[in-house]
């Protein structure tokens, strides 16, 4: 190796990783031996080495070498017994292709390295330092924090999954401190993926502004009394020779023993028979072709049988892929892999220039024939936009009307089946003459749908998921545009085809109500003209289509196709399933709830006017207004724009509050109207006719921080503070021979916040099972807490869950029913007590007003363009929203996670429950009695390990789970 040669690197573990959780799982089709990361790692490998010279690392390899890790225990389990203790066992079904993956590196005819001992890390920091002292260049193909303690001039990192560089400048502008000055920043820091303890308090933030001030870790610690900070600098002193330690850990090796020295890591061309019948005996037909084009070689000359599969050869394996915030993802092989931001601007472009909307190249297919032909089409596009027409918003009884078709921009065909307009060509049965029987549509279209190497586009494409199963079709791959735009511009604006086709296409498209009317009068699509219905249908899934083109590369320029790959397009189908099955509701209960709601209803209405001196309309806010502030002149009273009196729920809780009858009546008498009229009268209308249960809508993105939504009708919103709210709940019931089963995370926004703001007493408490909100009190009161009294258990209460959403000390006040400085003083002194949640709230906030998002732990964004905003309350409260938002949000990813997996865990442990419904932190299961037991065992194991392994949290995750008969006991 001499000056002007250039090696790259690849952490093969973090490939391993990367691959395996991008997608479900993928297995050969002739004996059902797991490849799907096997699968994964050839993709990235073969497009690293094709596309090395387009990529921001702009050069080409002279040498090159995949490194992996050897075994889980190193040199490092001396120094430290618990290294990496907290590390899970890789899954069964990857184990099996370690072995494999090693394999593929050689049929690459490349290097493949591992030392007994020593980390894949180790090896590459002896490797590039050799490289360098030869005078060469060095890029290391990961993203690893880990390894940036290695950047110089001439060692820089490469992180394919987001086309970016990582030199000096990058290194620094992420954490502060040059990279000779990481393993002292990492040291301080600590490193809960590998169990790295560094000192409790100091975060990133932090320790790079300490390392500013003092130089280096020793002198910093030689002078850690000199802080002015207590608690840092107790723990400076306190856990000195833990930094040490930490140090030891964290510093690479740049003297592992290697077998292979730099001369023998030159880059060789590939061999194309060789790859070839590797790839083909793992039976990945589309990479093979690609590599034969590219290599020249005639694939199906190549024996694949001469290949010898070593599933399981390699019984060791690679460690967790470190440093990782979220699961990594596998770059698909498509049209839509990794992209330049050049190439990134070229397709949007494309796609926006493209946007001429012709209606003249959308078509009606009316016979077998042409519908035969743009199916075959799509086979050979890979990709298909679909979209389902049908004559009901209610995709549970919803019939199918027609689909439309689109697998090239600008050419997009409608297939009618069941229309019924007004034409002059009406059959016998009141259908229009020529369409094609739905029975030999679908059956062509099954197919289609079915097959897992066609992936299936849609614009929320849940409803269509839902349509198709109910009518024997099951879309097996999908995409979903609305989730992209989600997880791409959470905050900045609506997901819907409207918005998201003006935004990224120039193009206002065809309005539904244009083509079927509004109000009464409005038409079902089953009775919309052909033509106009193939102009909207075709249209539809031609902008479907180009926003796919749009959108998918910029999941991955972003950065975040993990997060869509791995919270979003997977909870489709999950969703899908929950809301088909819907939940039984007892519609005797309900009437009953709605007399005595009724009954009490009154009785309250008949005090108000006692109260009031006079009957009034108490729905008239006008005529509440002039009572309570005219007439009675309470305090406190303040004008709408309208010029009427407020009389919203703050202004009747605040009178309440301070002790004002009237007020308060109002307030029960407004709870138990609502209750009855959105609850107890309103759900028999929900119940579906075919199924007997009530089935609710989930949105995914409908929040800005992950949370979904429930509509038609909503059923996270019952209350469930006061008695009748939660009487609602006994409405919803087992079937026969059945329980319902209750799963609920226990304070989760409080224990993320633990993790997050890395609270050392909060983290203590949940470990220690000790009650949070009691410890809080002790903390801030002085008050022991064996004995302690329930009101002051309630303000430590009240201050946790405020803080989580910035509460102010006029809401505490309110809360509590104190005085305003009272509240401030207890928000003052919860911060001194626990200054590492001031530290998260104001780096959150700067982070925000810079970046103009905020994150949650597994990399969802949550955009607040308005927090830079001149109005102090709007910037106040996109604050408050944006501190919240990473716990709200990873509460809400951690569920997601859960749901996701719980399905599998449930089918492969036999048994028989299904998912119903998810209510912010909840779990609802119908399993039969005998399973009660093993159900809540799997239930509570899936959701407490949730976030495993993309984080290892710092807090332990519990779920309280039982069963009963209905909602209510079993909660």
């Amino acid at each position: 190796m001499k000056k002007g040669d250039h090696l790259f690197l690849v952490d093969g573990s973090a490939y391993i990783f990367r691959a395996f959780h991008a997608l479900p799982p993928l297995t050969r089709k002739s004996d059902g031996l797991p490849v799907g990361a096997v699968a994964g790692f050839c993709n990235m490998l073969w497009k690293l080495l094709r596309e090395a010279r387009d990529t921001d690392v702009g050069v080409t390899p002279t040498h090159f070498a995949v490194i992996f890790d050897y075994s889980s225990k190193t040199f490092r389990n001396e120094l430290f017994s618990e290294y990496k203790a907290n590390r899970s066992e890789p899954p069964e079904d990857l184990i099996p292709q370690f072995g494999l993956i090693r394999d593929a590196t050689r049929a690459f005819n490349l290097p493949c390295i591992e030392s007994e001992g020593y980390e894949a890390d180790d090896i590459m920091a002896t490797y590039a330092r050799m490289a360098e002292v030869a005078g060469a260049d060095t890029t290391i193909i990961s993203s690893d924090k880990d390894l940036m303690q290695l950047v110089t001039d001439h060692v820089s990192m490469y992180d394919s999954m987001k086309d970016r560089q990582i030199g000096i400048p990058e290194v620094v502008e992420k954490f502060g401190v040059a990279p000779e000055k990481m393993i002292d920043l990492q040291a301080l820091t600590g490193d809960s993926t590998d169990n790295i303890p560094g000192v409790p308090g100091i975060g990133p933030k932090t320790a790079a502004q300490l390392l500013q001030d003092f130089g280096d870790l020793d002198t910093l610690l030689e002078r850690a009394a000199e802080i002015k900070q207590n608690k840092r600098r107790e723990n400076l002193i306190e856990f000195a020779d833990q930094a040490r330690l930490s140090r030891q850990l964290v510093t690479l090796k740049t003297d592992t023993p290697i077998e292979i020295d730099l001369d023998g890591l030159r880059l060789e061309p590939q061999d194309g028979p060789k790859l070839i019948a590797f790839l083909k005996a793992m039976e990945f037909n589309s990479l093979t072709r690609r590599v034969a084009e590219a290599t020249g070689t005639e694939a199906g000359e190549v024996d694949a049988a001469a290949v010898e599969i070593k599933a399981g050869s390699a019984a060791r394996g690679p460690d967790l892929d470190k440093g990782q915030a979220s699961d990594p993802v596998r770059v698909e092989a498509s049209s839509v892999a990794a992209l330049t931001p050049k190439a990134l601007a070229a397709k949007r472009a494309e796609a926006a220039a493209g946007a001429n909307f012709d209606s003249d190249a959308y078509v009606s297919v009316r016979d077998v024939e042409t519908l035969d032909q743009w199916i075959a089409d799509a086979r050979a596009a890979g990709v298909l936009a679909f979209s389902s027409q049908t004559n009901s918003l209610d995709p549970n009884q919803a019939e199918l009307t027609g689909f439309s078709l689109c697998s090239t921009a600008g050419k997009a065909a409608y297939v009618p089946l069941d229309h019924k307009s007004g034409s002059s060509d009406l059959l016998g049965g009141g259908l229009v003459e020529g369409q094609i029987p739905q029975g030999e549509a679908l059956g062509r279209l099954k197919a289609l749908l079915e097959d897992d190497s066609i992936l299936v586009i849609g614009q929320d494409v849940k409803y269509d998921w839902l349509v198709m199963r109910r009518h024997g079709v099951t879309i097996s791959r999908l995409d979903d545009t609305m989730l992209m735009s989600y997880v791409l511009d959470a905050g900045t604006g609506a997901q819907v085809r409207e918005s998201l086709c003006d935004r990224w296409l120039g193009h206002a498209p065809i309005a539904y109500k244009d083509l079927a009317g509004t109000g009464k009068k409005a038409l079902t699509f089953d009775m919309i003209d052909i033509a106009a219905a193939t102009r909207y249908a075709a249209e539809d899934a031609d902008i479907t289509l180009r926003l796919w083109q749009v959108l998918k590369p910029r999941l991955v320029a972003k950065g975040l196709i993990a997060v869509y790959e791995r919270l979003e397009r997977p909870l489709v189908s999950v969703l899908a399933r929950m809301e088909a099955r819907g939940i039984s509701v007892d519609r005797q209960i309900l009437s009953r709830l709605s007399g005595e709601f009724a009954q009490k209803a009154a009785a309250i209405e008949s005090e108000i006017f006692d109260l009031a001196g006079g009957s009034f309309n108490i729905g008239s806010p006008k005529q509440l207004g002039e009572i309570l502030f005219g007439r009675m002149g309470l305090p406190g009273g303040s004008k709408t724009k309208s010029g009427q009196w407020s009389t919203s729920a703050q202004v009747l809780e605040d009178l309440a509050a301070e002790g004002h009858e009237l007020p308060r009546r109002i307030v029960d008498w407004r709870q138990l109207t609502k209750l009855k009229s959105t609850y107890t009268d309103a759900l028999p209308g929900y119940i579906n006719p075919q199924t007997n249960r009530v089935h609710t809508s989930y949105s995914l993105a409908a929040t800005t921080t992950g949370r979904l939504s429930s509509s038609e009708p909503n059923l996270q919103n019952i209350p469930i503070r006061t008695a009748e709210g939660r009487r609602i709940r006994t409405a919803f019931i087992a079937g026969k021979g059945n329980k319902l089963v209750s799963a609920d995370y226990s304070q989760i926004e409080l224990r993320v916040l633990a993790h997050v703001a890395d609270i050392p007493q909060l983290r203590q408490a949940f470990a220690d099972g000790i009650d949070i909100h009691a410890m809080t009190a002790s903390e801030m009161f002085g008050v022991p807490v064996d004995g302690m009294p329930a009101d002051v258990r309630r303000r430590a209460k009240a201050i946790n869950f405020g803080i989580i959403y910035g509460i102010s000390a006029f809401g505490l006040a309110n809360q509590l029913a104190i005085s305003r400085s009272e509240a401030g003083e207890y928000i003052k002194t919860y911060f001194e007590r626990f200054p590492g949640i001031r530290d998260y709230m104001d780096e959150t906030k700067a982070y925000a007003r810079e970046k103009g998002y905020v994150e949650t732990i597994f990399g969802r964004r949550a955009h607040y363009p308005d927090i830079r905003s001149s109005n102090p309350q709007v910037r106040a409260f996109n604050e408050r929203a944006a501190i919240n938002a990473p716990i709200q949000g990873s509460a809400a990813d951690i569920i997601r996670r859960a749901m996701i997996r719980i399905e599998n865990r449930l089918d492969a442990s036999g048994l028989a429950a299904q998912m119903l419904l998810q209510v912010h932190d909840e779990l609802i299961f119908e399993a039969p009695e005998s399973e009660v037991g093993r159900t809540i065992a799997v239930v509570r194991e899936a959701m407490e390990n949730a976030a495993m392994p993309a984080i290892s949290m710092k807090v332990p995750l519990h779920v309280d789970a039982a069963a009963a008969d209905n909602w209510d006991e079993a909660h």
